[in-house]
């Protein structure tokens, strides 16, 4: 058993055989690769996705180990700068991707059926909906009263916060002079994207038209 929790210990079954599936497909096909990753890494492109499990980034992207530095959040936000509390996961990863990883591109990946972007919605209607979770989607607040006033169905509110959650993100990012610095020198460039879960269809956010675009398969 381990202590104080009246779980018993070991693995979990499904995860242990999601180990063994991995030691023997692609471990197996890419030794080389996890060995020479164990000397250091030098992805070129980070990744601000959503926790939620139904959007991977290296999956959505085909992507090999090393080759993506991802943070995931709930609702793939980015927290405006800021020296005052304690905590700051993402803020702290970002540093670490642009100042020590040297990282070139920074995307913010959004997608539909985001609970967290719900979440900000049910705020706004119908009150509090968790104690840390209201604090961080909090973050939204004025950009989403924006959307609510400027969306007339509220069926369509969800998806217009969820995409114009990933612009207040990208804007964020700028708030941090490491980033800011990296831009006008030229080593770094910011996008938005959003997935759709049901259609397995991506969209970027076209920098010209401030507008998603369906990007070709």
């Amino acid at each position: 058993m381990v202590a104080g929790t009246g779980q018993k210990s070991g693995i979990p079954e499904s995860l242990h055989d999601g180990y063994r599936r991995f030691r023997a497909g692609r471990y197996a096909q890419e030794v080389d690769r996890y060995r020479a990753l164990a000397q250091g890494q030098q992805p070129r492109t980070m990744v601000i996705g959503c926790v939620d499990s139904r959007v991977d980034p290296a999956t959505i992207f085909s992507a090999s180990p090393g080759e993506l530095l991802v943070v995931r959040n709930v609702a793939a936000l980015v927290p405006p700068y800021e020296e005052v509390g304690t905590y700051h996961g993402t803020s702290a990863a970002l540093e670490f991707a642009v100042c020590v990883l040297k990282i070139s591109n920074i995307v913010i990946l959004g997608h539909g059926m985001c609970g967290g972007i719900a979440a900000s919605l049910t705020v706004k209607e119908r009150g509090p909906v968790g104690r840390f979770i209201d604090l961080w989607v909090g973050l939204l607040a004025d950009v989403r009263d924006a959307v609510v006033e400027q969306t007339a169905l509220e069926s369509d509110r969800q998806k217009a916060l969820e995409q114009a959650a990933v612009r207040q993100s990208l804007e964020n990012l700028t708030s941090f002079s490491f980033v800011s610095e990296a831009l006008a020198e030229g080593r770094l460039t910011l996008d938005g994207a959003w997935f759709s879960i049901a259609e397995g269809e991506l969209l970027w956010l076209n920098n010209e038209t401030d507008e998603f675009d369906l990007v070709p398969e």
